[in-house]
């Protein structure tokens, strides 16, 4: 299987590495990223762990991450297909973005390129993600990634006590392939 998958010009997929925890650590000091891990990544003991959980869950064949990057190799986010179930060939898409590449195609490039991946690659016939209903962000990295919206799991999710709807959206290998991902905008200049 493929560990690098090139996107577009200026955006890739490769396989996390250990040196990338600084830019882990970096990626979760983000209050909005508190909420995409099961322990906090407050430190980088902590963002250790979390690649090494990656790391070992794609020597198992049960999840796959990827950074996405820059043509720098600057990590801009995370792809994913995990919860991987050989028996139906099905899969579960996660994916974020660090603050700086939010807004950019960064998120739908990476979906859309790790959901060809777990296709071709890795074999899955059926991929599901799913998205708070309060986050129409996700909703359109899902949409433009090819994901067809299946309806609403009705309060599953529970972030500091509060319940919350999750739409739910699946992509399957004979689905026709989405339109084109436009090209990876230039990151924002940094205020002076």
């Amino acid at each position: 299987m493929r560990e690098h998958l090139e996107v577009s010009p200026g955006l890739r997929l490769r396989r996390w590495s250990p040196a990338d925890a600084g830019a882990v650590l970096a990626a979760f000091a983000d209050p909005v990223m508190a909420w995409q891990s099961g322990e906090p990544v407050v430190g980088l003991p902590a963002a250790r762990r979390w690649l090494a959980a990656r790391a070992e869950q794609w020597d198992a064949g049960s999840a796959f991450a990827f950074a996405v990057v820059d043509g720098a190799d600057a990590v801009l986010g995370n792809a994913a297909v995990g919860a991987v179930d050989r028996r139906h060939r099905t899969g579960w898409v996660s994916y974020w973005t660090t603050a700086a590449a939010r807004g950019r195609g960064v998120a739908s490039g990476g979906c859309r390129a790790v959901a060809d991946w777990a296709f071709r690659d890795a074999g899955l016939f059926r991929l599901e993600l799913g998205h708070r209903v309060n986050n129409p962000a996700s909703c359109r990295v899902a949409r433009a990634a090819g994901f067809a919206v299946e309806g609403i799991q009705r309060r599953k999710l529970e972030y500091d006590g509060v319940r919350h709807d999750v739409e739910l959206h699946a992509r399957l290998a004979t689905d026709p392939e989405p339109p084109p991902v436009p090209p990876v905008r230039p990151g924002r200049a940094a205020a002076g």
